[in-house]
């Protein structure tokens, strides 16, 4: 999310009058890459660009082949093979043992349908949607660069041979890149979900909060914290802070929005008014709720909740996290800012936060049989003929 809302607003300051611009899109993977499918560059034509493709070795190339794609506007997909932990012309192997697609296309500012258009509408709406991209096709009636968009509501713009496989993406979030048979045409499409990122509403607003909702803001998560004490409050103590809130512990949660992407944080001190709030919590669907303190805290909410004949399944309490946080042995707010934002990642992105050199496999989970009748037209690169002008490593 933080990549697409900064691609938007560079977008935005171009002097179209006077540059052109391209945007880099990697389609496919196949073995390792730095990034994955969905990762975007924007380019312009005096060299400069936003996001990244690669770890720094193939946007030097990258930038050689949006330029010809300025001047004849029309996309291109470019093969990356680097196979070859030979390919030493940086000095180095890169080790990457990878082969990627991108997918380079022209914008046109005046053409509502150019790609940022899309992106910037998902940057406004904040809404789960998957996105396909056509990449080849030997017709005329879809044509490459052309988008189809698939929310949560019904839309009548996805064609039949197109939406189940849209469905699919947007319910499991696996990218996809597949060859169709449209009547007499092939066509190859990109389908990929984008999602806005985590919520991150945090209760409470002491000082220890303030690195939490920077370090959450850096990952470009939206950020709310709320309290009922206004002295603690001051704009000024969180910058980084999508909204600051002042509400009442009784009735908070009827000025916030709760979505399957929210994470609440109890971090308030106060052991009244966590309860109050987790009491209200565990009455909505909010997917995860941390308490900071030690687990004895949270199990002296339940006894309270008990004498109060307050009953909650174990289904509810199971989403509370108490103590909160990744064991990494935080003391400083800084460290347990960390823990905590870590924690709520691998929550959301439904991993252990344990030690990568322990994990069997791959780091990233291998996409199997998703290429079915998918044919590569991109310009085959090996690295090795890549030749000056990129740095950096990819791995």
């Amino acid at each position: 999310m933080k990549e697409i809302t900064r691609i938007v607003d560079v977008f935005e300051q171009i002097d179209f009058s006077q540059r052109k611009a391209a945007l880099a899109t990697v389609v496919w993977v196949e073995g390792s890459s730095y990034r994955r499918p969905g990762a975007r560059m924007l380019i312009t034509d005096d060299g400069r660009w936003e996001g990244a493709i690669s770890g720094g070795c193939l946007e030097g190339d990258a930038l050689r082949k949006a330029r010809q794609v300025m001047l004849d506007g029309q996309p291109i997909v470019v093969t990356y093979d680097t196979m070859d932990d030979g390919a030493n012309s940086f000095g180095v192997g890169l080790g990457c043992n990878g082969i990627i697609d991108v997918l380079i296309e022209p914008i046109n500012p005046a053409y509502a349908q150019n790609p940022i258009a899309f992106l910037k509408e998902f940057a406004q709406k904040r809404d789960v949607r998957a996105l396909a991209t056509v990449l080849k096709s030997d017709g005329t009636n879809v044509f490459p660069g052309k988008r189809y968009v698939l929310t949560g509501f019904a839309d009548e713009s996805v064609p039949t041979w197109l939406k189940p496989d849209m469905e699919e993406v947007f319910d499991l979030g696996k990218p996809l890149t597949k060859g169709y048979t449209v009547g007499l045409e092939t066509v190859d499409v990109f389908i990929e979900r984008i999602d806005p990122g985590i919520e991150l509403v945090i209760f409470g607003a002491g000082y220890d909060v303030i690195p939490v909702a920077k370090l959450a803001r850096d990952l470009g998560w939206q950020v709310t914290v709320t309290d009922d004490c206004i002295a603690h409050l001051s704009p000024k103590r969180f910058p980084a802070a999508t909204c600051v809130l002042y509400a009442d512990r009784q009735v908070v949660l009827d000025q916030l929005t709760i979505t399957d992407r929210t994470a609440a944080v109890l971090m308030s001190h106060n052991f009244n008014y966590d309860r109050a709030v987790l009491q209200e919590l565990l009455k909505t669907d909010v997917p995860y709720i941390g308490i900071l303190g030690p687990r004895k805290r949270f199990d002296k909410m339940q006894d309270e909740f008990a004498k109060d004949r307050l009953s909650f399944s174990e289904a509810q309490l199971n989403r509370v996290h108490s103590p909160i946080g990744l064991d990494l042995g935080a003391e400083t707010p800084d460290e347990i800012a960390l823990s905590i934002i870590a924690e709520v990642k691998a929550f959301f992105t439904k991993r252990t936060g344990s030690f990568l050199k322990d994990k069997t496999g791959p780091i990233h989970e291998r996409v199997s049989g998703n290429a079915a009748g998918y044919g590569r037209l991109g310009t085959s690169i090996n690295l090795e003929d890549i030749g000056a002008g990129t740095v950096g490593l990819d791995a």
